[in-house]
């Protein structure tokens, strides 16, 4: 996964990431919408999390990658920052409309923190994770996309099970 992140995300790609998160999180808030009420407190895809919590967890990882790559960039990275924990969820009974507006202003915060990133792609930042280790500045906009993507799949899975109409579908219904 390093390698194809770093394919992606090379010198002046941060324009392009942003855009490619607005694309993301349109789609993400139009899973949301469609999304009937009962849907929220299923399982997630990700873990024993329900719906809300995976989105939740979507929103706030979105916006603390590219803020951590846009403080970098900046050379305002603080010297006690902790290594990230992943696999937070979000909040277990956040409302459809809640979460909708999460993802609005993680997209939002995205656009002002990326545009910093712009011409400092390759520059190293010292955010650890714990599964990806160290990237750079332009590298984290892509994995941001990444994980979005990956979770915005979960949630295809589970409106697919659901239907057109928000009522249970045929199993054939039913994703890989």
């Amino acid at each position: 996964m390093r390698r194809a992140v770093r394919r992606a995300a090379g010198d002046g790609s941060a324009t392009r990431s942003i855009a490619e998160l607005a694309v993301l999180v349109t789609a993400l808030d139009a899973v949301v919408q469609g999304l009937p009420a009962q849907a929220f407190g299923e399982p997630g895809g990700e873990s024993d999390w329900n719906v809300a919590q995976a989105i939740g967890h979507v929103a706030t990882s979105r916006t603390g990658l590219v803020m951590a790559a846009s403080l970098a960039a900046a050379g305002r990275w603080p010297a006690d920052a902790p290594r990230v924990v992943q696999g937070i969820p979000g909040a277990v009974d956040e409302s459809r409309h809640d979460l909708q507006d999460r993802l609005r202003r993680s997209q939002r915060l995205i656009e002002r923190s990326g545009s910093r990133v712009a011409g400092h792609e390759l520059e190293p930042c010292p955010l650890d994770h714990p599964q990806v280790g160290r990237l750079r500045c332009g590298e984290w906009l892509v994995f941001a996309a990444v994980h979005d993507l990956m979770h915005l799949n979960q949630l295809h899975r589970l409106a697919r099970r659901h239907g057109p109409s928000g009522t249970a579908g045929p199993p054939d219904a039913v994703g890989p």
